[in-house]
């Protein structure tokens, strides 16, 4: 495995945008809340780290202002923003800016029918000129980047013809970044779920992408299971990746060691000191009346593929929702998955 270094590091400023935006964790509805991003800065400090996508209408028309919540240590941290409206999403843009958010992304890529019902997320490729609209529009409201996650193309389109199409004309509305997810949407007929999976992903046009706009920061989303994969794509030219279901599922497997090997600072942070470090931040959410399990849930996955996972697993998600779960439980799973280790290590070598 190579390190991967995008520019001398430096922990704040325009240099700090330019380095986290190497490897980022995709945008998840339902997965990648506060407290799942939480998690995943104790994992790596650089990352990019991206919040469920939240629409403008819920934000402008809703004043749903706790969408935005989020910890100052999450940062580098960018809001993603649903619509398809030039106006409010401008008005979202700059409440997102207003409280902290260091990137404003606008969802391209979104398949499902709730989103396309309120014409959002991908069902736009079928729109550049739109998309174009509501990037400057949003440009010219917040001074935090303007970028784009996409698709290579929607249902019957040409990806070879339409996504050159698109990104020329997010670019001449000032847009400098992009993430192509490199599949197609199914809009019709295709669950969110199949669309992740079954069209086939077409690295080689994302590439080709790049070919075309040599000065479009360009990350790849899509399949992307490993650090050695996000090493490939930025060694043969692409500018990011960004990971998503295995970020999620196997956070330490991505994000522990991503630090020294993307980046070239700090040392790996092992799935044992993230559960540490996660502890002071349960206290407190406990303490403003949370419930352990809306945090725990995203901790199942990080000892994915070792001794002792599935009794991990098993505590915290039996008991992580009782009442007056602390803590307390969250050790005891870490001391139970400790032993069942040692217990394997010993009978291996017996």
């Amino acid at each position: 495995m190579h390190i991967y270094i995008y520019a001398p590091f430096e922990s704040t400023g325009e240099t700090l945008k330019k380095i986290a935006r190497t490897l980022s964790v995709a945008p998840m509805m339902d997965w990648t809340d506060r407290h799942c991003r939480y998690l995943h800065r104790q994992l790596s400090g650089q990352a990019l780290l991206y919040t469920e996508m939240v629409t403008s209408p819920a934000l402008v028309r809703g004043g749903a202002m706790h969408l935005l919540d989020h910890d100052v240590a999450e940062h580098p941290v960018a809001l993603q923003l649903g619509g398809s409206d030039p106006v409010e999403l401008a008005k979202a843009a700059r409440m997102g800016a207003d409280v902290g958010y260091d990137e404003i992304n606008l969802n391209v890529g979104c398949p499902s029918d709730r989103v396309q019902s309120g014409t959002f997320g991908a069902v736009l490729m079928k729109h550049p000129a739109l998309v174009a609209e509501c990037v400057a529009a949003m440009r010219a409201e917040v001074d935090v980047e303007v970028t784009v996650k996409c698709r290579i193309g929607v249902d019957d389109q040409d990806p070879e013809e339409v996504l050159p199409e698109f990104l020329a004309r997010i670019v001449g509305a000032g847009c400098e970044r992009v993430t192509i997810h490199a599949r197609k949407a199914w809009l019709k007929g295709l669950s969110p779920k199949e669309n992740r999976e079954v069209p086939p992903l077409d690295y080689e046009l994302v590439h080709k992408m790049k070919g075309y706009f040599p000065n479009l920061h360009i990350s790849v989303n899509g399949g992307v299971t490993s650090l050695e994969q996000a090493c490939d794509f930025l060694e043969n030219g692409l500018d990011g990746v960004m990971v998503g279901r295995a970020a999620y599922h196997q956070a330490s497997d991505i994000l522990s060691a991503a630090d020294p090997i993307i980046f070239g600072v700090g040392e790996v942070t092992t799935a044992e000191q993230a559960v540490h470090k996660m502890l002071p931040y349960i206290e407190a959410h406990l303490m403003a009346g949370g419930r352990l399990n809306q945090v725990t849930r995203h901790m199942l996955g990080l000892f994915a593929g070792r001794p002792g996972a599935r009794g991990w697993r098993r505590m915290l998600s039996d008991d992580g929702n009782k009442p007056g779960a602390g803590p307390e439980l969250v050790l005891a799973a870490l001391a139970q998955m400790a032993q069942t280790a040692q217990e394997v290590e010993a009978a291996q070598a017996g």
